[in-house]
């Protein structure tokens, strides 16, 4: 077969991967394939080098952040997850060589994560990395205004780790001795609700 035919072979989702691991080399974690996408996973410490080499990479050319979210990996699988607890994941767009790519980076410390901004090597990650601490408590070193977004000023936690109450732990209300609205804690006693699906028998038969 020559080199040429051997070549026309080859996916799309293979040239791409093969680029990374000519580019990345050891910096790359893993690199799998699922549901036609690659997922690239890389250590912190090596997050905003292997971004920017991304980027500019005259074999890649990921000029366009789509997106980017932290993640929460408590309880996943049913518990048997057994690495660390957060992780900034984005969502990659070469406009030149019609590429996507979603990176994905775990912060060394569940306790306090924290991980490399990358607002230097995309602008656009401003606002998702404020999104990500306001919900996840993950700090982007190096943002030059990381603060909440979607929640008040004095919201206490972030909303969408796996273990804050879904009533959360303050509320607030107007009191009218003080003529302003006030915070306190909740008044109303956690509680996990499970829904019932009834259904009678031979339900949905000949219908």
């Amino acid at each position: 077969m020559s080199e040429s035919a051997s070549m026309a072979d080859t996916t799309p989702l293979e040239t791409l991967k093969a680029a990374l691991q000519t580019a990345l080399g050891d910096s790359i974690g893993s690199l799998t394939e699922r549901l036609g996408e690659l997922t690239l996973v890389v250590a912190a410490a090596d997050y905003a080098k292997v971004a920017l080499r991304l980027r500019d990479d005259p074999a890649l050319r990921f000029d366009t952040m789509i997106d980017l979210c932290g993640v929460d990996y408590r309880d996943y699988g049913d518990g048997a997850w057994s690495g660390q607890r957060f992780a900034a994941v984005v969502h990659l767009l070469s406009v030149e060589r019609n590429w996507r790519l979603r990176l994905r980076s775990f912060c060394p410390d569940d306790d306090f994560p924290v991980i490399e901004s990358l607002t230097g090597i995309w602008p656009s990650a401003g606002w998702f990395e404020r999104e990500a601490f306001d919900l996840f408590g993950i700090v982007f070193e190096g943002h030059a205004d990381l603060r909440r977004i979607l929640t008040d000023y004095g919201f206490v936690g972030h909303p969408f780790r796996k273990d804050f109450p879904v009533s959360g732990y303050v509320e607030m209300r107007y009191d009218p001795e003080q003529k302003r609205v006030i915070y306190q804690p909740v008044t109303i006693e956690p509680r996990e609700i499970t829904p019932r699906v009834i259904r009678e028998e031979g339900y949905g038969v000949g219908r």
